[in-house]
């Protein structure tokens, strides 16, 4: 919808990669003067980190905007300073969204850290996830959103559409977040994914360094909350990744569990 339906239809080029390759995503901004960039963080940390990032021709960027995972604030002012002709953001939806509940402004893009203001007709209520009761400014909460744009349900899959969206068309989220007081909407956690799991970490060492699991458990249990410290720690030859660089989080869950009963 965001990076081929919609620019297709206002008559825009679109220029396409079969698979995501960090250096041809450098070749082909530069070639084709590309203006609008979106994509996952892994595709756009690749504008400051790439080798061949800092003598690439980037100035044909206008706009660039992060969807899919939050990016990290230091990034977003890391890409702003690399690109100081074009306007950086980020946005927040879903499928059952038709992609989009915020989005970063045209002009000035969205506060780094924040995933942009509310999309047009849309509404959003941040409630407690465990007793429903609306929050202010401030407070964390699951995010409910209603519009145009919310899905009418999946297909022959009543009960899953009624457990999504509410009486009243709101859509469950299954996100934790809240809006500060100028109305930027902040994503804090994943609620779906927190109940009944525990830390783990899937490392992937440098080429030609060792990794230790029961170091690496025991430097981040000397730095964060008891609740926090990793319960294990698995290495990987690589992070499972769509095309597009977007991080494979069920393919994660389901390695880990295979390495629990093997």
């Amino acid at each position: 919808m965001v990076t081929l339906a919609v620019p297709l239809c206002s008559g825009a080029t679109v220029v396409t990669m079969a698979r995501f390759d960090p250096g041809r995503l450098l070749e082909l901004v530069a070639r084709h003067r590309v203006t609008v960039l979106v994509g996952a963080p892994p595709m756009l940390r690749v504008l400051v980190g790439h080798p061949d990032a800092a003598g690439a021709d980037l100035g044909s960027l206008e706009l660039v905007v992060c969807g899919g995972a939050a990016l990290p604030a230091t990034v977003q002012r890391a890409l702003a300073a690399r690109l100081p002709g074009a306007t950086v953001g980020q946005a927040f939806g879903l499928t059952e969204t038709t992609v989009g509940v915020s989005m970063p402004d045209r002009d000035a893009g969205s506060v780094p850290g924040t995933v942009g203001r509310l999309m047009p007709n849309t509404e959003l209520r941040v409630v407690d996830p465990a007793t429903g009761r609306d929050l202010g400014p401030g407070q964390a909460g699951e995010l409910l959103a209603r519009g145009p744009q919310v899905m009418a349900g999946y297909l022959r899959r009543p009960d899953a559409t009624a457990a999504m969206v509410d009486r009243d068309g709101w859509l469950h989220t299954g996100d934790l977040g809240l809006v500060d007081g100028d109305g930027n909407l902040v994503i804090v956690d994943r609620l779906k994914e927190a109940h009944g799991e525990v830390p783990v970490a899937v490392v992937v060492p440098r080429p030609g360094a060792a990794a230790d699991a029961e170091e690496l458990r025991a430097w981040v249990a000397g730095r964060v909350a008891p609740h926090k410290r990793l319960r294990a720690v698995r290495l990987a030859a690589a992070i499972p990744r769509t095309p597009s660089g977007k991080l494979l989080r069920r393919d994660l869950r389901d390695q880990d569990r295979r390495a629990v009963r093997a």
